[in-house]
């Protein structure tokens, strides 16, 4: 069989690596084209981001209070948001895919991960409910509580502990009918009345106008804590340390 390549796949190859080698200078001439529009704009934030890994367990509005701050920076940063369970986020912070992860459960000793916790805040609970299921409260708060089916956050929050042991301390055996990863939806399952469900204090406003909800009590007996994960022990990456100043104020 003859190794020689006649005309027509000459021609072939040739078109073929051609259209190759014109994709890569196209994608050339436009990344030239991106650099010198960014230079005649002058904007340092397309070089400065900071990439922040959030619990997928976080209420997004209690994510946007916190890390809204970073916008309002004298230097302008790009804020990257990155949603996720804690061990992937941990995983991504070891490789440095990340900056640092906003949680709700601190680093545990003994972690593979070098890293600190940096607690942000703190808040209490409040409970609400439809108007639809007031019907069905014949005591004061928190007894009431034991007249509602529960919507709940699911096992994995660190929160779920406390609250069932808050719920146990009052002697309230809760008939939970629905669990939640996403805080959202278990808001919109209570928006329509198909139980009762908690949220941090912090944020009982906006829950209460959003989802049209009634506030039935609080209680500062438990509290959830928020922190920032970082590869520094002592701060120093200054969209870090503007959460942090902006969360203790």
């Amino acid at each position: 069989m003859s190794t020689y390549l006649n005309e027509k796949e000459r021609n072939y190859l040739c078109l073929k690596w051609g259209v190759l080698i014109y994709s890569y200078a196209e994608e050339i001439f436009q990344l030239g084209d991106e650099v010198k529009n960014i230079l005649k704009r002058k904007q340092p934030e397309i070089w400065h981001t900071f990439t922040v890994g959030i619990t997928d367990v976080i209420p997004k509005v209690l994510a946007h209070e916190l890390l809204a701050p970073v916008l309002k920076m004298s230097e302008p940063v790009r804020l990257i948001c990155v949603e996720g369970d804690q061990d992937h986020l941990l995983t991504d912070l070891s490789v440095n895919k990340i900056d640092c992860i906003l949680t709700d459960q601190p680093l545990q000793l003994g972690s593979h991960v070098k890293a600190y916790n940096h607690l942000l805040t703190e808040s209490g609970f409040t409970f609400f409910a439809a108007q639809t299921l007031l019907k069905n409260c014949h005591e004061e708060f928190p007894q009431c509580l034991a007249d509602f089916p529960w919507l709940m956050q699911s096992k994995k929050s660190a929160m779920r502990a406390r609250l069932s042991s808050w719920l146990e301390k009052h002697n309230i055996a809760p008939n939970v009918v629905a669990e939640f990863d996403d805080s959202a939806l278990m808001k919109s399952f209570g928006q329509t009345g198909f139980g009762v469900f908690s949220s941090p204090t912090l944020i009982e406003e906006y829950v209460a106008d959003k989802y049209g909800v009634k506030i039935l009590g609080r209680t500062d007996e438990f509290k959830e804590p928020y922190y920032i994960i970082s590869p520094e022990r002592r701060l120093k990456h200054p969209a870090i340390l503007e959460i942090v100043n902006a969360a203790s104020m």
